[in-house]
């Protein structure tokens, strides 16, 4: 190396601290809403070949990110999503959240629950309960399957295209229910319909006995964070009338956002 190009990697490295520099990359994975490569990665930092395989790694090993399908790709894993679920429930966040919840399940006058994706499925970040004492309890902390939930629905109908046939044929598509969706053509084909609607329906397909609706929320950049949703026993709502709450749930929506991101 000649000392121009030593000169020039040298002042590359000095942008960016030394201290800041893990923080950073597992901000710029989290941010990208997709698996990354590590040159993706560097593409924002500039930092030596060597030194931004090394500190990948690094996150690698202590279960901030994982190995995407292609392995060649690196996403957050358990260790970083937990981390950001965990700023997300600091008291004032917290608070102003549950408070948006309570408002959406007044009018509604069912279970609301925040829900997120995570490796084993959505997991229920907050809820506040119906005051009917007939009610499906399914705690804060539970997780629920991709497949089969209004939740999980929103999620993989958020995927790109070719990226949601992948994640559909690697999920094992148990049946819970004799309306759950068993075989991969017909699952793409109900998340066809909830990409397009911008909603999805659980029509007794975890539970018997339960209807559930979700509203997908998006960041900037149409990212996908979660969803807001709510369930109830089909002696109250039927599926005819599940969605007749739709307006309420997307100004949840629009709540949540401004009190957790603004």
């Amino acid at each position: 190396m000649n000392a121009e190009a030593a000169s020039k990697t040298a002042a590359e490295t000095d942008r960016v601290p030394t201290n800041l520099r893990l923080l950073m990359i597992a901000e710029i994975v989290a941010d990208a809403g997709k698996p990354m490569t590590p040159s993706e990665i560097n593409r924002q930092l500039g930092l030596p070949k060597p030194s931004i395989h090394r500190l990948c790694q690094t996150l690698l090993a202590e279960g901030y990110l994982t190995r995407d399908s292609d392995p060649r790709r690196l996403r957050p894993a358990r260790r970083l999503r937990r981390m950001a679920a965990g700023l997300l429930s600091t008291s004032d966040t917290s608070i102003a959240r549950h408070q948006a919840l309570q408002d959406v399940a007044r009018k509604v006058n069912e279970t609301v629950n925040l829900v997120v994706p995570e490796d084993a499925g959505m997991r229920y970040l907050d809820r506040v309960e119906t005051e009917w004492p007939f009610r499906i309890q399914l705690p804060v902390g539970t997780n629920v399957p991709f497949h089969c939930t209004a939740s999980g629905k929103t999620y993989l109908a958020s995927l790109p295209p070719q990226r949601r046939i992948q994640f559909v044929e690697m999920l094992k598509l148990e049946a819970h229910t004799g309306n759950t969706h068993t075989s991969v053509s017909g699952l793409l084909a109900e998340l066809d319909k909830v990409a397009r609607q911008g909603h999805s329906v659980d029509n007794e397909e975890f539970m018997d006995g339960m209807v559930a609706v979700a509203v997908p929320i998006y960041l900037q950049g149409d990212r996908y964070f979660g969803a807001l949703a709510y369930h109830a026993p089909t002696v109250r709502v039927s599926r005819e009338t599940a969605e007749q709450h739709l307006p309420v749930l997307k100004e949840g929506v629009s709540k949540l956002l401004n009190v957790l991101f603004d």
